[in-house]
């Protein structure tokens, strides 16, 4: 079936109309350029066509760029190697010189944007000589590409510093940061805002209006960036000066991205658009050659996509939306559910011991939802959505919920007192959702009496901006409990993971490795600034000491308490559970209490508490940040390996999906799994049995770590056959 309809009207005007079959929203893949290909030729060819007007012929938007399925494909050779840079690059510069064919076909091309244009669609767009987009709050534009790993790679680079300037379009193609049509107007990325719904027409009376206008700017003789370009030009090489520490010191060298994407416009800006398009391909071909692309793309969007889509739904479950919500505990995790329940439509009833804890929380959801004014929030859906909010004190209120979620304190008995006066009101054929960070579920769910109707749902504080849902599953919990969980997720736009019962289940356990190895590094006599630093340079989105002060030192002391107690004698000591307790016994709790590793003075700087050299004094012989860094890393990527072992992850997928967007996981690596076959699982145990000798058997392999090295088996991929060899 054909990707592109191509029609003519009676003024000789052709509409391609993409709609790629098979996918919600248009892609760019092989039988989409073979049409194009095909389109553009008779558009230059047949003397009857007098130009051409690009749309969508799907409601979900314009075009979202490459199928990165298909372009996962372009990474592997037939031997299943990967392909060489320059092999890439002869497969990545068909679309740039597919474009530019478009662009100079001799003949005008509009295109008509109505929705989401990114990546590679907003490329195509900007290879037309008239851009119009239907004015939508909904609509968004931009080159997004950084986040995943790669950059524009299809003209993005080189047209969109042509369009709006290197110092703006750097910015906007160095975060993948994405603008509205309001904004796209005044950065010159598109050329005139229309009502929704007009943009073809218009763009259809501008082709017929201006016949000769087939000619792009840069490729008019005495052609100039606006605020200028080249190696003469004093506000170009401020820019790029200055660019380039800036994205050295946000990325801490552990993108390649970014680095040449810097690169490819530099070069570019100096050199005719026909020379600088094959800069940036070969730029791109060196970015997709490298792993880290491939494991960026495979989780970042993949594999998110897929979870988000279901991907661990009980297929034979019936969709079981939630339409009134009962919200147990109205602190700032349950207000923050509350919030993103009410936006998503459901009834929420938000209840709390005290009526004024209760109005607090729903204080809370008016407070976010005003933020979001201006930004797709009007004021009456404000108040509607407020309205769907109900603070209470009565269990009688929550009768006629379909799902309840629980975030009262972090105690077993207060939890299952709840709990059972819950049922009371609802009835066990309920699913009831536990909102725990560290509680076993299958021991919470002793409290609801169908206890294959009771499971884990661990959200991340601040709900409304943290991404991930844990999913846990008790040893009872049944599909249909999965399932309204699941469905739960998909309704507030969040990504889930399902993983199984454990103390500290999955999330939790690892991310605390990254601050107790922290804290074993200060008890060692490690500088602390040393310590953050190797965090940072790693990759993690803060070192473990300032991430431990914003958790509370004194939340991670009763973490260990709790795991002493229930585990008795099985439990293994760590220095860095002594220097947690007699942090809480200074007084100095984290962030809240305004000190703890840090100290946050008011009005002030946050800094590193001079007081730890005093305690822990600094050893003379002090490691390299390297070794820092590898000590910081293994110690997260053994937990990791021990929970897959273990049977509390069942799938790698959720592993790096989990780790990245729920503690921050260095993103570069595209998770722990990903990270640990891309090393390679041999490396990866001999570092683990270096690190074990020198600082314990918090680092010791697993034994399925040693098969797997012994076997070539990786995570993504099974032992090769013996008999194949």
């Amino acid at each position: 079936m054909s990707t592109i309809a191509f029609d003519i009207d009676g003024d000789g005007i052709a509409t391609l109309t993409i709609d790629v079959p098979g996918q919600s929203m248009n892609v760019i893949g092989p039988d989409f350029i073979a049409d194009l290909d095909a389109a553009i030729t008779r558009i230059a060819s047949e003397d009857g066509i007098r130009g051409a007007v690009i749309a969508s012929g799907k409601d979900s938007g314009f075009m979202a760029g490459m199928d990165l399925k298909y372009f996962g494909s372009m990474l592997a050779s037939a031997e299943g190697e990967r392909p060489s840079p320059a092999d890439i690059f002869d497969k990545v510069f068909v679309l740039n010189q597919l474009f530019r064919r478009l662009e100079t076909c001799g003949k005008p091309v509009a295109c008509a944007i109505e929705g989401t244009c990114v990546g590679g669609g907003l490329e195509l767009a900007m290879a037309c000589h008239r851009r119009v987009v239907g004015d939508s709050p909904k609509t968004q534009l931009g080159l997004p590409e950084i986040l995943i790993g790669l950059f524009p790679g299809g003209g993005g680079s080189q047209r969109m510093t042509r369009l709006m300037g290197v110092q703006a379009a750097l910015m906007y193609m160095l975060q993948g940061k994405l603008f509205r049509p309001a904004e796209a107007a005044m950065l010159k990325v598109v050329d005139e805002v229309v009502p929704q719904g007009t943009a073809l027409d218009t763009a259809k009376a501008w082709v017929k209006a201006n016949p000769t206008a087939s000619v792009q700017p840069w490729d008019v003789k005495g052609f100039k960036f606006p605020g200028g370009a080249g190696g003469f030009n004093p506000a170009f090489v401020q820019t790029m000066a200055a660019a380039v520490p800036m994205t050295v010191k946000q990325t801490q060298r552990n993108m390649n991205a970014p680095i040449a994407l810097l690169s490819a416009v530099y070069e570019g800006a100096i050199l005719p658009i026909d020379q600088a398009i094959r800069i940036e391909s070969k730029y791109f071909a060196k970015v997709a050659a490298d792993p880290q692309a491939s494991n960026m793309i495979r989780s970042l969007f993949v594999n998110k996509q897929a979870a988000e889509r279901g991907a661990r739904r009980p297929k034979d479950q019936p969709k079981a939306p939630t339409r009134k919500l009962a919200m147990l505990g109205a602190g700032m995790m349950g207000a923050g559910i509350a919030t993103v329940a009410a936006q998503a439509g459901m009834e929420v009833v938000l209840f709390d011991r005290d009526q004024a804890y209760a109005e607090k929380g729903k204080a809370h959801v008016e407070e976010q939802l005003s933020k979001r004014l201006g930004k797709g929030m009007t004021p009456e859906k404000m108040a509607e959505t407020l309205a769907r909010v109900t603070p209470t004190t009565d269990y009688a209120a929550l009768a006629g919920a379909d799902f309840v979620i629980e975030a009262v304190f972090e105690d077993v008995a207060i939890k299952a007192e709840v709990t059972k006066k819950v049922e009371e009101v609802l009835g066990a054929d309920t699913i009831f959702g536990s909102n725990t960070s560290t509680l076993p579920i299958s021991k919470l769910a002793k409290a609801w009496s169908k206890p294959e109707n009771f499971i884990g749902i661990h959200f991340f504080s601040p709900v409304e901006k943290m991404p991930l849902v844990e999913i846990i599953l008790g040893k009872e919990t049944g599909p249909a409990a999965i399932a309204k969980a699941l469905d739960f997720v998909s309704q507030i736009k969040k990504t889930p993971i399902v993983v199984n019962d454990s103390r500290g289940f999955y999330t939790s356990r690892c991310f605390g490795t990254y601050v107790q190895e922290g804290v074993e590094m200060v008890a060692e006599g490690i500088n602390p600034a040393l310590i953050e630093n190797g965090g940072r340079q790693l990759g993690m989105p803060v070192g473990p000491l300032a991430v431990g002060d914003e958790v509370s030192i004194e939340l991670g002391n009763k973490i260990v308490l709790a795991a002493k107690k229930e585990l008795g004698d099985a439990y293994v000591p760590q220095r860095s559970d002594e220097l947690m307790a007699q942090m809480v016994e200074l007084g100095r709790l984290g962030r809240k209490s305004a000190k703890g590793w840090y100290d946050y003075p008011e009005g002030g700087k946050k800094h590193l508490w001079p007081g730890l050299a005093d305690l822990f004094p600094l050893t003379a012989d002090q490691p390299d940040v390297e070794a820092v860094k590898e000590r910081l890393l293994y110690r997260q990527l053994i937990e990791c390996a021990r929970c897959f072992e273990e049977g509390v992850l069942e799938t790698p997928e959720d592993g790096d999906i989990g780790a990245i967007f729920g503690w921050g996981f260095a993103p570069w690596t595209g998770g722990p799994f990903s990270h640990m076959d891309t090393v390679g699982i041999a490396h990866v145990v001999a570092v683990l049995d270096r690190l074990a000798a020198a600082h314990g058997e918090r680092f010791a392999p697993t034994k399925q770590l040693r098969e797997m090295a012994a076997s070539g088996a990786t995570f993504y991929r099974p032992a090769p056959s013996r008999a194949a060899a």
